[in-house]
């Protein structure tokens, strides 16, 4: 076998099973891993300097061929259900000797690298894959180890990533020929029959979020970024509904874009990159993403770019709505380099309100924000998963249920202590439709939320008047700079009062069922903190 690279980890590929490959590129920047993807016709290079890659059919994660092996060691801790899928130990360890052998005479790309940059609870992670842009896209992702460690680098967990290599469903006991498996006991994930990126992303998270709570470290799905005051802003949500755009702001520096832990001391980054949406983009709403796209080493998922030109469509939904690039934190211009921030003085929950009838931002209460993270209530928006052309209205608990691996209420809970003891202000901001549900109403201008996000950073909403939302039972500010007033109230927004009253009406509904699950699990303040309004069964 072929080793090439720069100080490969002593810790070899023999301990991970793998034997009689073909070649081994470990830990290659990012120039050569370029000419590897050139050479092995992976992508196309764009005239800004972007490297162009498609996906396949996948062009959005595959969360019903996601499971985790149920063993010994963890099985009293995971949240087994929809989310967290049994796999058998057996099944598991068949699929995984396949899985080697289909690599045998095959290259390899390895990336030792680290997830979390606060270095008590760094996890070292060694990212496998038979792609080369998939060892970029990891190298832009996660934490880069200094050069001259490498040697000594042993991975806690490691994520082997073979989309060439098909699961059978009636042999290996998978849903389809795609498969991400998690075994917490080997210490390893293995994913095939998927190009998706974003399956090597989340699989770290999962770990992440299933280690850290049991070293009382709060796990999240936000972003951070940190103010001149050094006062830091987090931003819960699901994919595409603002967290990395909100985040981005040129007045503030960034933590992170999308996973982080809350400690005793404050907050810390997981990734040392972003993965941003990025269909529709423009220069003129979201400066600094777009920035991005235009530069070396990030790596463009499924945009569309002339093959003769190399120009790039942006606009282009053709693949999928859920077009990504994935690039270096270092990509921005401005950026909280050590990936740390304090306790966080202002958290927003991003939802993408698919009914149209939530304000676009109100003050919580403690309880509130309790049960509206417990809630989770968002749209799923197109191209984020397998299948999804539309909004779909979905409560995701802690805004990430698919990443989860403990019960909601482990998660629920801490960050309720974590409010209570650090009084963080707390906010919920829809950016999803206004004046009528999708399909008749318009979606919430950025401008303006970033407006309403602005204000409440900079304290201009502190002595504001609140109305009362009457079935919501969220207070809403009675102005706010910026922004039209008759928006704040959606009700003003809508031309048919009673088809708002009934679709408003409809979600609280939905709220009271969703609730249902949790009723055991929470306090009676937090039960109590949802929609007011007695719904008709």
């Amino acid at each position: 076998m072929t080793v090439v690279g720069v100080n490969p980890s002593r810790y070899g590929l023999e301990q991970h099973g793998l034997s009689n490959l073909k070649a081994a590129y470990w830990n290659l920047p990012t120039a050569a891993l370029y000419e590897h993807v050139m050479r092995r016709d992976e992508g196309l290079l764009s005239r800004f300097g972007s490297l162009v890659v498609r996906t396949g059919d996948h062009t959005g994660r595959s969360p019903n061929d996601k499971f985790l092996v149920r063993e010994p060691s963890s099985e009293k801790n995971i949240w087994w259900g929809e989310v967290n899928r049994a796999f058998a130990p057996a099944g598991f360890d068949a699929l995984y000797q396949r899985l080697c052998t289909h690599l045998q005479g095959r290259e390899v790309f390895v990336q030792d690298c680290f997830a979390g940059a606060d270095p008590a609870f760094r996890l070292p992670v060694r990212v496998i894959t038979e792609q080369a842009w998939h060892s970029l896209f990891a190298r832009n992702m996660f934490i880069r180890p200094d050069p001259a460690c490498t040697q000594e680098h042993v991975p806690e967990f490691t994520i082997l990533s073979a989309p060439g290599f098909h699961a059978e469903p009636e042999r290996d006991g998978t849903r389809s020929g795609t498969f991400i498996i998690v075994h917490f006991g080997k210490k390893l994930v293995i994913i095939g029959g998927s190009a998706y990126a974003g399956e090597i992303k989340k699989s770290v998270f999962t770990i992440l979020n299933y280690t850290l709570p049991l070293q009382s470290v709060l796990s999240m799905h936000c972003s951070a970024n940190i103010g001149p005051e050094e006062d830091v802003a987090l931003f819960f949500g699901l994919s595409g509904t603002g967290k990395t755009t909100l985040s981005t702001d040129p007045d503030r520096r960034m933590i992170g874009d999308d996973e982080h832990g809350w400690t005793e001391r404050g907050v810390f980054n997981f990734e040392g990159g972003c993965y941003a949406k990025v269909i529709r983009l423009s220069a003129e709403t979201e400066p600094e993403i777009y920035a991005c796209t235009r530069k070396f080493g990030t790596v463009l998922e499924n945009v569309t770019i002339d093959a003769h030109t190399r120009r790039l469509d942006l606009d282009d939904d053709s693949l999928t709505e859920n077009t990504r690039a994935a690039y270096p934190l270092t990509h921005l211009d401005n950026i909280e380099p050590t990936g740390l921030g304090g306790h966080p003085q202002n958290i927003f929950m991003l939802t993408c309100d698919a009914f149209g009838v939530l304000p676009p931002i109100a003050r919580l209460t403690p309880e509130q924000a309790a049960y509206h993270f417990l809630a989770g209530y968002t749209a799923k928006v197109a191209g984020t998963e397998r299948g999804i052309v539309e909004p779909q209205t979905t409560f995701s608990p802690c805004f990430g249920a698919p990443f989860m691996a403990l019960h909601p209420g482990v998660y629920a809970r801490m960050l309720q202590e974590k409010i209570a003891r650090h009084r963080a202000n707390c906010w919920l901001v829809n950016t999803g439709w206004t004046g009528g549900a999708y399909g008749v109403g318009r979606r919430m201008q950025l401008p303006h939320t970033r407006a309403l996000i602005r204000a409440a950073l900079t304290g201009k909403l502190r002595d504001v008047p609140t109305q009362n939302d009457p079935i919501f039972d969220l207070a809403i500010p009675a102005r706010c700079p910026d922004v039209p007033a008759e928006l704040l109230q959606p009700e003003n927004t809508w031309k048919d009062k009673e088809a708002y009253r009934a679709k408003a009406l409809q979600l609280a509904e939905r709220f009271h069922k969703n609730f249902e699950r949790f009723a055991a699990e929470t306090t009676e303040a937090v039960r109590a903190a949802g929609p007011k309004v007695a719904v008709p069964r």
